[in-house]
């Protein structure tokens, strides 16, 4: 009688075969992504778990490196990856509805409702943390156009206030000067930019009353 041992201990090979093929590397936009199977068949009816079936009907070209090659955000791709890893919503200061976008392109439907609640949310609170911050700009005439055109970072003009002209000799008007009062919304303010604002008021005031606005 011959005895045939039978070893029931799969080879590594085959084993690291199995790991591998667990994993999936995604080209979004020219960014890659590392991930795997598990994660992106959280949602059985989105984009990407369709995309990794064997029996997909989605046409998807592949790269030299065998990854999927996707053209959308990758910004916006990672907080709906991430989502699908551990069912959380990790913005890291980008736009809700840039992600909002990306998640109804890949159809993952309970992170589209979740967005829309926060998106609604953020819009019905009140504006209560905004404050305008003042600035007194002090020029001479042939500076203000200059001045007034290269305002940027948020800073619009708000006022003009002649406070004086320069005399010669010959009793001629030269060299005009002028505050220039602009302003800006931003966050909570200091006391120190809080108390410039209120200067700045006082200055806009005066110059109103001057100008008989």
């Amino acid at each position: 009688m011959t005895t045939v041992n039978i070893n029931t201990r799969k080879s590594p090979n085959v084993l690291k075969k199995q790991g591998t093929d667990q994993w999936v590397k995604l080209n979004v936009g020219g960014q890659y992504f590392l991930t795997t199977k598990t994660t992106l068949s959280r949602d059985p009816n989105s984009f990407l778990s369709r995309l990794i079936q064997e029996d997909c009907d989605l046409i998807s070209d592949r790269d030299e490196t065998g990854a999927y090659l996707i053209d959308r955000d990758p910004k916006y791709f990672a907080p709906v990856l991430n989502y699908l890893r551990h069912g959380k919503l990790v913005l890291d200061g980008v736009s809700e509805e840039g992600v909002l976008e990306e998640a109804e392109f890949y159809n993952v439907t309970q992170l589209i409702t979740l967005l829309k609640e926060c998106i609604n949310l953020r819009d019905q609170r009140p504006q209560t943390d905004k404050k305008r911050v003042y600035r007194v700009l002090q020029c001479r005439e042939q500076e203000l156009t200059q001045m007034i055109s290269t305002l940027s970072d948020g800073w619009r003009f708000e006022q003009l206030i002649s406070v004086g002209t320069q005399y010669h000799s010959n009793y001629s008007f030269d060299n005009s000067e002028f505050l220039c009062v602009v302003s800006k919304e931003c966050g909570t303010s200091t006391g120190r930019e809080l108390e410039l604002n209120d200067r700045a008021k006082v200055l806009q005031q005066k110059g109103s009353r001057i100008l008989g606005i």
